[in-house]
């Protein structure tokens, strides 16, 4: 079978489409012959080496949709979708043809969504989940802010008005971004405010719309830069969740003034969870995805593997929409 290697780290041309045998399915394992694979910021810096538990060589890639083909009879011919931690890291990775799963990891994708539109959402919605509900707590009828408005911004934004929808509350929603998100971005039916640089001081807003309180919880996609400006829109007892250090690992606060607002501040960190961990997330949200809370990601572009380069390419270069892999084609 096909699948993307790499024996060495570096820009993306360090890729290379490799023949190996095909795989076969163990007693705990299934194989599922993989239909699309999506390539997550987070695979570019694992081929650059910026991943400290990768392994070489390695096939990368995190997130998948396919179909089982080897494994219990259970399980043969179900379409199912994934994502894990250690995929693409420590053990082989989504972008190959084919790919051996533990059987307890197996999950039916959503049945209303291509396999395109599944492989697209594993990392995105596994990290607004895991740092907005298990990390932070999140619950209906509390406020929320959330800095950048990208692929995990608007996870965080959906899964968030889902739960409000859900309880009947009104707290308000709020996206802070450089620049409003395109038109078509399903974040829009998500947020009921979105503050902008152009619009004034961003913790001046953010308080203003929150009746000069602040918020409840702020998930900050951004990190670095605007981690200070993130505590100064919290309110009393208010949380922070963290997921990227962005361009500047560093950064430094006064910690009179966060002890007094007593706030808390939470990591998140998805590379800790391995396929079976995530399994059950995306159980968790198949749901909102099936009786449509949950809108699927814009698909930049879709490459086969022999234009692997070119599509790590595309994702370095800061690609707007979700570019995925079709192993198949």
């Amino acid at each position: 079978m096909k699948t993307i290697r790499f024996e060495r780290h570096g820009k993306p041309d360090v890729l290379h489409v490799q023949e190996v045998a095909d795989p076969v399915a163990g007693v705990d394992t299934a194989v599922v012959t993989v239909h699309a694979a999506s390539i997550n910021p987070s695979d570019v810096k694992n081929v650059a080496g910026r991943m400290s538990q990768t392994t070489l060589p390695r096939t990368p890639g995190r997130d998948y949709s396919g179909v089982v083909t080897q494994g219990p009879a259970q399980w043969l011919g179900t379409e199912v979708w994934g994502s894990g931690g250690d995929v693409g890291f420590t053990r082989e990775g989504t972008h190959a043809e084919r790919i051996v799963v533990p059987v307890a990891s197996l999950r039916r994708k959503p049945a209303n969504l291509s396999h395109i539109q599944a492989a697209s959402i594993g990392v995105n919605f596994i990290t607004a989940y895991c740092g907005l509900i298990q990390a932070s707590g999140f619950a209906a009828g509390e406020s929320l802010a959330i800095i950048g408005l990208g692929g995990v911004g608007g996870a965080a934004a959906q899964i968030a008005r889902r739960v409000a929808n859900q309880a009947g509350t009104s707290a308000p929603i709020i996206g802070v971004a450089r620049n409003q998100p395109p038109a078509d971005a399903p974040v829009h039916g998500a947020v009921d405010h979105i503050v902008t640089p152009e619009l004034g001081d961003s913790v001046e807003q953010v308080r203003a719309l929150t009746g000069g309180a602040g918020v409840a919880v702020i998930f900050d996609t951004v990190g670095g830069s605007m981690f200070e400006t993130a505590l100064q829109m919290l309110r009393v007892r208010g949380r922070l969740i963290e997921i990227s250090a962005g361009d500047r690992a560093q950064v430094s606060f006064n910690l009179a003034d966060f002890y007094h607002n007593e706030s808390r501040l939470y990591g998140v960190d998805t590379l800790k969870g391995d396929l079976i961990t995530y399994a059950d997330i995306l159980e968790q949200l198949r749901p909102g995805f099936e009786d449509g809370s949950y809108l699927p990601p814009v698909i930049e572009q879709t490459f086969t593997l022999d234009q692997a380069v070119s599509a790590y390419q595309l994702v370095d270069q800061g690609a707007p929409g979700r570019v995925v892999l079709l192993p198949q084609q």
